[in-house]
């Protein structure tokens, strides 16, 4: 697993600037404005920096851009890399900045000479989501490569007190996540997803597993059957995290964790279905939810839980014209096995709102390639019966700098699900696809329970580097969540 870097916040102190190895990071808001520590790496390289802050090439730099001054003469440093930041920049900006930082640490030692930044924690952060690197599974020197460290000198120090461990909890659960969408199917199998979960114990969560015996008593058939053609056996994981008060009802979070997914009989292209290791990415941002929840000792009740199969094509599958029965008791007619994932959401879903009754209910889900048409990589699709949970979530996802859209949702939607056969289909059609999928769910609500559908397919991993992340899985929606944790959730 891929361990975060631990930023340490210290008062500026000029005298080791000369002498650090490794990279020298300076913040500069204004062209010619040097603050003590900048003044510093000035006189050292001999008034290089202080050129540069008066370049035409710094004029045209926007906040959180960054430039770099190689080889520094009379510094240690190999690089001293300049990164233009307003003193009151806001956070999302700030944490920009340190994505260019993290983005470029390649295992260094990191000075960051902040100066009077306000946001300084969320540049440190920044720096320490964009120098994740997967690499579980490397070789030879790219296996080798160490984390570096990362020291912030900042004008006060005092006014960042706690802000390593509320960093360190923030991308322990985002790493996790990451860890999770990014491993092959052949080592996260269903089995293995659920022992990493288990571990969670050790902070403090509650964990359970239900096995097929289990689900079959439950009457998770519509879990089951997507996982009937796999050796690997399906489950259900329940994580427990209750900070809060006894008689305080959980926030609720539900994962699709279908760890491959071939598309079962309904197959897939080949063309891309390697990508589909990351079908678990619900399911995997619960988790680092959960564990985040856990390191920052949440004063919150949240129960996260996932549904952990594996669709495959076998003599056993199921088959499209296949009619199911869910935990509900409703039927589904199985229209294309491809459309998977309502089906173990809607049980799991179910089950949630029997056993917890929680206060408020929110699935994610790799669910539709319709949502990508619609978004692209930029929003995750939100679906909700709830005004205050939907604006509540919004406004944390907005507050992160996580994209979110607000989608439409209707009655008039259910006739693209209406069955001849059963009581409806899993699938509705082309026609606005993500909507039918929502309203699919929907119906494994019960009255009154305020519920947010995620559907994060476009968002959970992306094919380009991101600003706060590598190619690959991104860990949308931990920050999100564990925001609105706190701001609706948590105890004061």
């Amino acid at each position: 697993m891929t361990t975060p870097i631990q930023p340490v916040f210290s008062e500026v102190n000029l005298d080791p600037i000369g002498e650090h190895e490794g990279r020298v990071v300076v913040v500069l808001s204004e062209p010619g404005k040097l603050h003590p520590a900048a003044r510093r790496v000035n006189k050292l390289t001999r008034g290089a920096l202080l050129r540069f802050a008066e370049s035409e090439a710094f004029d045209k730099m926007k906040d959180g851009d960054a430039h770099e001054l190689a080889f520094p003469t009379g510094m240690n440093a190999e690089a001293v890399q300049v990164i233009r930041l307003a003193p009151r920049a806001d956070m999302n900006t700030a944490r920009k900045a340190g994505g260019a930082i993290g983005k470029s640490m390649a295992g260094k030692d990191v000075l960051v000479l902040a100066g009077p930044v306000k946001h300084a924690d969320d540049l440190a952060l920044g720096a320490v989501l964009r120098a994740y690197a997967f690499t579980d599974h490397k070789t030879g020197k790219d296996a080798q490569v160490k984390p570096g460290s990362l020291t912030v000198m900042v004008s006060r120090v005092d006014q960042f007190e706690g802000a390593t461990d509320r960093i360190n909890a923030q991308s322990d659960g985002v790493f996790f996540t990451r860890d999770l969408v990014n491993e092959p199917a052949n080592v996260l199998t269903t089995t293995e997803f659920a022992d990493r979960l288990v571990a969670l114990k050790k902070l403090g969560v509650k964990v359970k597993v239900l096995e097929e015996d289990a689900l079959e008593k439950l009457g998770m058939r519509a879990l089951l059957a997507v996982g009937q053609g796999s050796e690997a056996p399906s489950k259900v994981v329940v994580m427990e995290w209750l900070g809060g008060e006894k008689d305080m009802a959980p926030l609720a979070l539900v994962g699709k964790g279908v760890v491959f997914d071939t598309g079962g009989i309904s197959i897939k292209p080949a063309a891309g279905m390697e990508d589909m290791t990351m079908d678990m990415g619900g399911a995997g941002t619960v988790a680092g939810v959960m564990k985040t929840l856990a390191t920052r000792n949440a004063k919150a009740n949240v129960v996260g839980l996932v549904g952990l199969v594996e669709n495959m094509p076998d003599g056993r599958a199921q088959r499209p014209g296949d009619i199911v029965t869910s935990m509900k008791g409703d039927t589904i007619e199985v229209i294309n096995t491809d459309a998977e994932g309502r089906l173990v959401l809607c049980d799991v879903m179910w089950y949630a709102q029997e056993e917890y009754k929680p206060a408020g209910m929110i699935d994610l889900a790799t669910l539709t390639g319709a949502i990508i048409i619609g978004l692209g990589h930029e929003n995750t699709g939100v679906f909700s019966n709830d005004d205050t949970l939907c604006d509540g979530l919004l406004d944390a996802a907005k507050a992160e700098g996580e994209g979110a859209w607000r989608m439409p949702m209707g009655p008039g939607y259910d006739q693209l699900i209406k069955s001849n056969k059963a009581d409806m289909k899993n699938v509705g059609g082309r026609a606005a696809g993500s909507v039918t999928a929502a309203q699919f769910l929907g119906r494994f609500v019960k009255e009154g329970q305020p519920w947010i559908h995620l559907d994060i397919a476009g968002t959970a991993q992306v094919a380009q580097d991101g600003p706060l992340a590598p190619k690959g899985a991104t860990g949308w929606g931990v920050l999100a969540l564990n925001r609105l944790v706190h701001d609706m959730f948590e105890a004061e």
